[in-house]
């Protein structure tokens, strides 16, 4: 493969993405298509169904992508208040774009292939934040109790039980319990 090929086909992608994610805000999740998809990024349907194989593929990229490229907070204070704020963190870019918040509950709890190796990275990365967060010293079942809290409030909040807004506040609180005083 050319490295020309190589450029055409990254740009192809980006540009997948960003028609994505603009058709989302505009239709949302449920009227989505990826031929409307691939209409906005001007390149044909045959050619979006290459690198996208299904709208859960779609929104599990997006969501990846919006949740990485948010910058590092330092977070500074007590074991339980770093872990807060990172939490804080994470909730507030979550619901900076409230049309894939929506669309990316469903799209992770499917079972596409290529969702699940998405999956896996999402919950790298809040792992990653919670591991930082804690710093040395924290015990395993501290981490695991963080995020399963965490994936559990997300998933509350893709029900509409609250809002991803309200997900900080509501954890605070047992975020304090399972962190404990240092």
């Amino acid at each position: 493969m050319s490295s020309a090929t190589s450029i055409r086909q990254t740009e192809t992608v980006e540009r997948l993405f960003a028609a994505g994610l603009q058709e989302l805000r505009e239709v949302g999740h449920e009227a989505l298509t990826i031929r409307a998809v691939a209409a906005r990024a001007g390149v044909s349907s045959a050619t979006a169904y290459t690198y996208l194989a299904s709208k859960s593929r779609l929104f599990a990229e997006l969501f990846w992508r919006h949740l990485t490229q948010a910058s590092s907070t330092i977070l500074t204070g007590s074991r339980v208040e770093r872990v807060q704020g990172a939490v804080r963190g994470l909730t507030t870019r979550i619901a900076e774009e409230p049309a894939l918040a929506a669309a990316v509950t469903p799209a992770l709890l499917g079972s596409d292939a290529d969702v699940e190796r998405l999956r896996l990275r999402i919950g790298g990365e809040f792992a990653a934040r919670f591991e930082a967060a804690l710093g040395d010293g924290a015990e395993d079942a501290v981490r695991e109790a963080l995020l399963l809290a965490f994936s559990g409030a997300l998933l509350q909040a893709g029900m509409g039980l609250m809002t991803y807004d309200e997900m900080a506040d509501r954890l605070a609180p047992v975020v304090a319990v399972i962190v404990g005083e240092e």
